[in-house]
């Protein structure tokens, strides 16, 4: 008898670690399976969480935790291994609530940000950090990181731009973007499609083209700063092939000299968009331009004092300004003012003489 009684207690012993292990298992089972129903115990308030491409599920868990979406990164784990999604969840930012049960977080990553477009109507003219602010103002893309990729040497490289920033290459249409979205992908689309209306221009004005670019020893860069000037300086439509003669008669004709477009867009420009500018751009008040500017050599964009071209495009040109620039009308003028106050419509002459009359009855128009 006395043997038998160490056996009942380890029998019992073990019995009793079985129950206590049962009990255990079950409370573990009954608790795996309420895990995605629990709700989170939170502050009723919207979280942002953000999952980016090549996240692990691991970290995404983690990041749920640390943004107070979930209890239990581990059981979060599990239990979308259980559902065989860990591979599926879908790039974005989220917005979550803090009381969210885990299936209801699990779904909504599963299911994706949905997609929020807005359309942005970038008008003709515009420079490029006036583009940016635009683009800014409509939730697609930071101003000021499209601006720091918009002078990016290897993105320039990218797109075979020669100049310092995307400046000219920043066709003005209506696109539907995306909210948040990147930059590149904003500035890619953009400059393809100034590609793509530049091809169809060249192809369209051939022969005009290989004349001009020959006569003036120009690239096609050359022409779309003639573009962006001309669409700065025309009031009107019908106006921009005549304009755009009276700057290849001023380059192009041996009597005229010096060869100086002598046009205000390029000043302004030079105090307002590069990265380095002049003492006299740095005093202005981006006001109407003073004696100070408008003698500032020290401003390469200040054709009052520099021959030939800027160093590159002053605004991002449309369409008929780019065919205007590719296909001047072959007129004998060299110089243009607006005709009256309150029109928009330019008067042109042939000779400084006539020229000044024309300013002459631009500033008594409207007495």
């Amino acid at each position: 008898m006395a043997t038998k009684r160490p056996f009942r207690i380890a029998l019992a012993t073990v019995l009793g670690s079985l129950l206590v292990l049962g009990i255990v298992v079950t409370m573990l089972i009954s608790k795996a399976c309420a895990y995605p129903g629990d709700r989170h115990d939170g502050g009723h308030k919207t979280v942002a969480v953000t999952i980016t491409s090549g996240m692990s599920f691991p970290a995404i868990a983690r990041e749920l935790a640390d943004k107070g979406v979930i209890d239990h990164p581990t059981w979060f784990k599990l239990y979308a291994m259980w559902r065989g999604a860990t591979s599926d969840v879908k790039t974005g930012e989220y917005q979550l609530r803090d009381d969210m049960t885990p299936q209801e977080v699990l779904d909504t990553l599963l299911a994706g940000v949905k997609e929020v477009t807005t359309d942005v109507k970038i008008p003709e003219g515009l420079n490029m950090l006036e583009v940016f602010a635009l683009i800014d103002s409509k939730g697609v893309a930071k101003a000021d990181e499209l601006e720091k990729l918009a002078r990016d040497p290897s993105f320039l490289q990218k797109h075979g731009i020669t100049g310092e920033s995307v400046e000219g290459y920043l066709f003005p249409s209506t696109y539907n973007f995306r909210v948040h979205e990147k930059p590149e992908v904003v500035l890619d689309r953009m400059i393809e499609e100034q590609h793509r209306e530049w091809a169809d221009v060249s192809a369209k004005h051939g022969k005009a083209l290989a004349k001009l670019e020959a006569k003036l020893k120009w690239s096609d860069r050359d022409v779309l700063v003639l573009a962006s000037i001309v669409q700065k300086e025309a009031g009107v439509k019908e106006d921009e092939r005549r304009i755009a003669q009276v700057f290849v008669n001023r380059l192009s004709d041996p009597d005229f000299k010096p060869k100086l477009l002598q046009t205000d867009p390029t000043i302004r420009y030079g105090c307002e968009v590069p990265l380095v500018k002049s003492a006299a751009c740095k005093a202005w008040d981006r006001k109407g331009l003073t004696e100070t500017q408008m003698d500032d050599a020290d401003n390469p964009y200040n054709t009052y004092r520099h021959d030939g071209l800027p160093p590159g495009p002053i605004a991002n040109p449309g369409r008929e300004a780019m065919e205007a620039a590719a296909d001047p009308d072959g007129s004998d003028y060299f110089y243009f003012v607006v005709e009256s106050k309150g029109s928009r419509k330019s008067a042109f002459a042939r000779t400084k003489k006539e020229h000044d009359a024309n300013v002459a009855a631009y500033r008594h128009s409207g007495q």
